[in-house]
């Protein structure tokens, strides 16, 4: 029966308690965390987004330089309503943290000071930042330190995160709460007509495992993955979100530690599953839409989704999530993710039409020669890439790519088990092929730029990427956390030097740069003169030519000689 808009929140919140009473845990293994029996219950919550403090202009180029300021610290969050509320270290004090909106063009500095009880390193997942401000995992700023982050924010319109790094603790880190969303626009997305302002969501799914006193349990399996028995979205375990009866946009991330997804939307809690169209992946917007009624994640994955709810006013969807993916342990509703109430009237109709039927041009793969093979593979207690980790100082960078160099880099998956998304920083990549295991790469993956692959049990994977736009050092590792802290850590060396070395000129090559690194908080740091002060100087550096966002992302478009200058 249809209900009238004056009694829309009686019958939305009637359909969540029939929903509750229709469920059923899955006889998927037992619970390790206490039983969570609140299932829908609780409303999605959404990030805040974060503003600049202030904003440096320089006066001959008007070049603007957006100022920002982030704590990590303490606090807690009520995860059980009838336990303890969990202690949690996380950026602003919350998890997700604050979420980042950024125009292309605008550089930003961002000061994260470390008010926690353990180190910190802070990496934008998929910023082509210079090196010294990547995150490297050996550059971590200690309790009572702080660390100014400079970024080009010059690519197009993409999906991006933001999580700690440190090296060996990255993934304790990011699951006791230090994550959150990083949004790049532009006028090309923003002219499409997509779903904007509230009808734009991000949903952030990670999983973890609690004690009986309501407190997080980090148990890592032997190093081999922490999968969790509990579902959270945007830091809320199976939320529900009440949508209108039109098309959203939303932003999915994999931010689990080990846990992998395939996602569907059904009617109900039954099995009849509804069609959406992806849009973009890591990379950004495709070129044109893939329609599909599931799609599969890995850690540190994102996709771009609309979904239209037009057809479904007055019911529930729910999304779903497939048991037996991968190296997965499920547990007993592990099969749910989060439930979708449907209202019955539309407020606002704009940006509500079909997704166009291009979206965005994607230049076609270029012919590349330079193939190298890196295999991931467990070695004893360690995790490792071609037989070297992190730790293994002299021989961690593996490759040498060339500045411009168009190189196809063969993933293996060495001992035929372990799931291993493996994330290359600095560049977007597409996906060629993959051999073994699924065999095939899907639509949604070949579609558009990706900056992290899915290399499963069996699997051999082709990537290719243009090692653009900046020389210097940067980390390719596993995205399963626990993988990457028990050594599945490498780097790789963007460079146009003869040698390994570096000369007094080769600003920013080297991540662990003196003039860059963490600093002790001073109160006298943190006066608008002295920030002034500090984002001129950046601005003198030239990182990003000096605000040149064209000349700037030329290198990822066009070929440059081994010679060619930043």
């Amino acid at each position: 029966m249809a209900c009238s808009s004056i009694l829309k929140t009686v019958c939305l919140h009637v359909n969540r308690i029939a929903s509750k009473a229709d469920f059923k845990s899955r006889p998927a293994g037992n619970w390790i965390s206490p039983e969570y029996k609140w299932f829908f219950e609780y409303p999605l919550p959404i990030p805040s987004i974060k503003p600049s403090k202030f904003t440096y202009i320089h006066n001959a180029t008007t070049t603007p330089i957006d100022y920002y300021e982030v704590e990590v610290k303490n606090f807690t969050k009520q995860i059980y309503p009838d336990l303890p509320p969990t202690q949690m270290v996380g950026y602003d004090g919350s998890s997700p943290g604050p979420m980042f909106v950024m125009q292309r063009g605008r550089e930003a500095v961002i000061r994260f000071s470390n008010k926690g009880p353990y180190t910190m390193a802070a990496h934008v997942h998929g910023q082509y930042n210079r090196a010294p401000f990547d995150g490297w995992a050996a550059d971590y700023a200690n309790p009572g330190q702080y660390k100014d982050y400079y970024y080009p924010n010059s690519q197009n319109a993409r999906t991006l995160w933001y999580h700690d790094h440190v090296e060996y603790l990255t993934g304790e880190h990011a699951y006791r709460g230090q994550d959150g969303m990083y949004i790049i626009t532009d006028a090309e997305e923003q002219a499409l007509g997509l779903p904007s302002g509230k009808y734009d969501v991000v949903l952030a799914l990670s999983a973890k495992v609690y004690n009986a006193d309501g407190s997080l349990n980090y148990d890592t399996n032997n190093n081999a993955g922490l999968w969790g028995d509990i579902i959270q979205v945007n830091g809320q375990p199976w939320p529900y979100f009440d949508v209108e009866p039109r098309r959203y946009r939303y932003r999915l991330l994999d931010g689990s530690i080990s846990r992998t997804y395939q996602l569907s939307l059904v009617v109900g809690l039954d099995e009849t599953t509804i069609p959406f169209d992806v849009i973009a992946s890591e990379g950004g917007l495709f070129s044109n839409k893939v329609t599909t009624d599931s799609i599969a994640m890995s850690m540190g994955e994102r996709y771009e989704i609309v979904v239209d709810f037009s057809g479904y006013a007055g019911k529930n969807i729910t999304m779903k999530n497939a048991y037996g993916m991968g190296e997965n342990v499920d547990y007993p509703a592990t099969d749910m993710v989060m439930q979708f109430n449907v209202g019955t009237s539309v407020s606002d109709t704009s940006n509500n039409g079909e997704v166009p039927s291009s979206l965005r041009y994607i230049a076609p793969a270029p012919n590349a020669q330079v193939v190298k093979d890196f295999t991931f593979e467990r070695q004893n207690d360690k995790w490792l890439i071609n037989g070297v980790g992190f730790s293994d100082i002299e021989h961690r960078i593996l490759t040498r790519p060339l500045r411009g160099e168009d190189e196809i880099w063969t993933l293996r998956n060495g001992a035929g088990h372990g799931t291993h998304p493996v994330h290359v920083h600095l560049v977007d990549f597409r996906v060629l092929s993959r051999t073994g295991g699924q065999n095939s790469v899907l639509p949604y993956e070949s579609a558009g730029m990706k900056d992290v692959v899915w290399l499963a049990a069996g699997e051999t994977v082709q990537v290719l990427a243009r090692y653009a736009p900046w020389p210097g050092v940067y980390m390719f590792h596993c995205h399963n956390l626990v993988h990457e802290d028990h050594e599945m850590l490498v780097a790789f060396n963007v460079t146009q030097l003869a040698g390994w070395g570096y000369t007094n000129d080769t600003i920013f090559i080297d991540p662990m740069q003196p003039e860059f690194r963490p600093k002790d908080i001073n109160p006298a740091d943190y006066v608008v003169d002295a920030i002034m002060k500090k984002l001129a100087w950046f601005y003198s550096t030239n990182a990003y030519n000096m605000g040149n966002e064209t000349d700037c992302s030329s290198a990822t478009k066009h070929r440059l000689t081994p010679a060619a200058k930043v």
